[in-house]
């Protein structure tokens, strides 16, 4: 019974003799094999000089012989693209992984920005109508960021980048940093970001000077007539 080597082999086709359907591969290491039309596997004729792939096997009589003779241009053809398929792949695993890894970290920076004002109005450093106006905020934001992204997707009217920035601004930015990450949406615009981040800053600044006690009774004024 004909066995077959593990591993490939490379050569060309040097002799061809079409009219009896066989031919010899010479090897790289200058061996001569016979194989048949049958071992050849492309829908045409081999042609002599061309550059092949191998199996090397044993006919019934134990001679050696190439077997699974295939085009070598097409081999590597077919590697590249599986090479080319593995990157793909890879780059989408990464990319998965790194999503996944930014919405946790912006989910727990959310969680904790929302614990420490919590804890806040606990030990009485804050008023808990401020926790209420953040959670409110957040929410709101998080809804308008989805209408607009869903007004986006269907061409409808849109809702302004600075409407965005105004409720990020006035304690909505948590949920516009939780929308951005998990709706994709306004993320990759460098110019919204960077506004987005000043907003962050002066919403944080604000909250800083309340803590300190400026105008804290003012704050609570303007929070109750919202609420």
């Amino acid at each position: 019974m004909a066995t077959q080597a593990p591993s490939k082999q490379q050569g060309h086709v040097h002799k061809w003799q079409d009219d009896k359907g066989f031919g010899f591969i010479e090897t790289s290491s200058g061996a001569s094999l016979f194989f048949h039309i049958s071992e050849f596997r492309a829908q045409r004729r081999p042609e002599v000089g061309e550059a092949v792939v191998f199996d090397v096997g044993q006919d019934s009589q134990g001679r050696l012989q190439a077997r699974q003779v295939q085009e070598l241009s097409f081999v590597q053809q077919k590697m590249a693209e599986k090479n080319r398929q593995i990157r793909q792949r890879n780059r989408k695993r990464n990319a998965q992984a790194e999503f996944a890894a930014e919405q946790k970290k912006r989910l727990f920076l959310g969680i904790g920005f929302y614990g420490v004002v919590i804890l806040l109005a606990a030990t009485q450093k804050l008023s808990w109508l401020v926790v209420a106006w953040y959670a409110v905020l957040g929410i709101v934001t998080y809804i308008t960021y989805g209408k607009d992204k869903a007004a986006a997707q269907k061409g409808d009217w849109r809702t302004p980048e600075s409407t965005l920035h105004v409720l990020s601004a006035l304690g909505g930015w948590v949920g516009a940093l939780v929308a951005q990450t998990y709706l994709r949406h306004k993320s990759q615009k460098p110019e919204f970001r960077i506004v987005y981040y000043l907003t962050v800053i002066i919403n944080l600044a604000g909250l800083l000077f309340v803590i300190m006690g400026g105008g804290l009774e003012t704050l609570t004024d303007v929070l109750s007539g919202f609420l």
